[in-house]
């Protein structure tokens, strides 16, 4: 008899409809021509290269967080271009952790606990990785004790929620992709939370998912399409298709990806690039622009539209 252990869990009715999103029979696997990924290459070189002289000897790195500053608000923007400091939190460090313990489930042996899978992530993190690191190794008992709580509220609804990743899928954690652009002047830099698949020759076979908490926003679908460009830049096929996962609502919002998709990618590189160069080199005017953000903008304390903006969201909440 087979022990329960071994024994594989029946799907839940939303593991099984994460299967139904991503899965794809051979013939719903398109096949892109490497032509049309060369033209578009070409195209992004040829709307990039007048930029190259106003950029410095350390060239620029572009990755969703640097396009999502600049089209947001760019007076923040211009404060923090260029800053070597940064400061890790526990909001920032708890997505670290979450995608660490769920890399170290793909290889568990057993039924993986969260709370475990959340523990060894903790302890590898603080000895082996020089940045978060530092961080975790000053945390008080209270911070650890919310780290850990919240990575591992992420972790479980993941395992609860997905089916179990298995290696035929070729599933990859925070995997690094990056593109050089201009003989390295400039970098396309991206880092999603996971990949599942690859491709075949010139058939697409690859999904890039975002793993969120919260609600949906609206950059979400700009980040995903923003990794598609950088991964068929990389590899010249494109992915399959992109999708932002919400686990606190154990939903998706995927999208197909088409030529189309990676114009509006190649498109909001482009302006952002210039609008950076405009901001940094040529000191063009930076613009405000308030929103939920502002509560945790460096700024907050001497910036007047942010202060009436925050003042006016705090009487609206009563």
């Amino acid at each position: 008899m087979v022990s329960d252990s071994l024994t594989p869990s029946p799907l839940n009715p939303a593991q099984r409809a994460v299967l139904d999103e991503l899965g794809a029979t051979p013939a719903e696997r398109p096949e892109f021509d490497p032509d049309e990924i060369d033209d578009l290459r070409a195209g992004l070189i040829n709307q990039l290269e007048p930029l190259a002289p106003a950029l410095d000897d350390d060239g620029l790195f572009i990755n969703k967080r640097t396009l999502n500053q600049v089209f947001g608000c760019e007076v923040r923007f211009v404060h923090e271009h260029g800053s070597r400091d940064f400061e890790w939190s526990i909001p920032m460090a708890r997505g670290s952790v979450s995608h660490k313990a769920i890399e170290l489930s793909l290889s568990w042996r057993g039924e993986p606990n969260p709370l475990d899978l959340v523990e060894e992530a903790l302890g590898r993190l603080s000895e082996q990785d020089r940045s978060i690191g530092g961080f975790l190794q000053t945390l008080n008992e209270a911070d650890e004790a919310e780290l850990r709580a919240e990575a591992n509220d992420r972790v479980a609804k993941f395992l609860e929620m997905w089916p179990p990743l298995e290696r035929r899928w070729s599933p990859v954690v925070e995997t690094p992709m990056y593109h050089d652009l201009l003989e390295g002047r400039i970098t396309l830099q991206a880092r999603p939370d996971l990949t599942i698949g690859r491709a075949r020759g010139v058939r697409a076979g690859k999904v890039i998912i975002d793993l969120k908490s919260g609600r949906p926003h609206a950059e979400h679908a700009g980040d995903l399409r923003f990794y598609a460009l950088v991964d068929t830049l990389r590899i010249g096929v494109p992915p399959r298709l992109i999708a932002s996962y919400y686990l606190d609502g154990a939903r998706f919002s995927s999208e197909t990806v088409t030529l189309g998709t990676l114009a509006s990618a190649f498109a909001r590189v482009i302006d952002g690039v210039r609008r950076i160069v405009e901001l940094t080199v040529e000191s063009d005017p930076a613009s405000h622009r308030t929103g939920p953000a502002c509560r945790f903008c460096p700024l907050a304390d001497s910036c007047e539209p942010g202060l009436a903006w925050l003042a006016d969201a705090d009487d609206w909440m009563g």
